[in-house]
């Protein structure tokens, strides 16, 4: 189901403990969708390296199809979640995403799933390998060795960093979206935490971007 990341489950890991809502999510994308017909539409690259379709899924109902990433959004029971060769419909799943964490939906009542500070780096650490929002202001933006720079903090070995490397840059530009103009203001960084000289997130496409306010 493209464009969403769902609380996971262990299928078959003896390791894997299962996140926050996993079996209540489970639970109700098999009522939304076991056992009816759907069809598949596709806005992007159509397999992964697996093998899986990566598509989006139109269940038929008695009243008309239904958007299945929508509606588990909607209902607070999955993020979005994106990739910059399949960015079909984003701005649907980020309206949807927005209204269930706004209202304390699913996962957004769970502390597990909340907004991180970027004021936190100690931790953001904790979080090293997880998906996570990241909400902040960035006071240092600036361009070396083709990447960007985006720090929430004053010091860029220990403080929130987003990286924007050479290839996403492009995708910026084409996207009319000037990096550096963004110091100053307050963002959310959506991506997968990682701890290089603190944490940080890389971006890959524009979308892992939203700007809040700007000072």
């Amino acid at each position: 189901m493209i464009g969403t990341q769902a609380p996971k489950l262990p299928l078959g890991r003896d390791d894997f403990a299962t996140r926050p809502l996993g079996s209540e999510t489970k639970m109700a994308l098999e009522a939304l969708i076991l056992s009816k017909s759907v069809q598949l539409g596709f806005g992007g690259e159509q397999t992964d390296r697996y093998g899986r379709h990566l598509a989006h899924v139109f269940v038929d109902t008695p009243d008309g199809q239904v958007w299945a990433q929508q509606t588990m959004v909607a209902q607070g029971l999955a993020r979005v979640y994106s990739f910059p060769n399949n960015l079909q419909c984003l701005d649907l799943l980020f309206a949807a995403e927005g209204r269930a964490r706004l209202s304390g939906l699913g996962i957004w009542r769970d502390a597990y799933y909340s907004v991180r500070a970027a004021e936190t780096p100690s931790e953001l650490l904790t979080r090293a390998v997880y998906y996570e929002l990241i909400e902040g202001r960035i006071l240092l933006a600036e361009q070396r060795g083709g990447r960007i720079y985006l720090n929430c903090g004053r010091f860029w070995k220990e403080d929130f960093l987003t990286v924007i490397e050479a290839p996403a840059l492009k995708l910026f530009t084409a996207d009319v979206v000037d990096p550096p103009v963004l110091e100053g203001e307050l963002v959310r960084i959506r991506g997968w935490v990682d701890d290089r000289d603190g944490p940080r997130i890389e971006i890959t496409h524009p979308e892992q971007l939203e700007v809040l306010a700007i000072r």
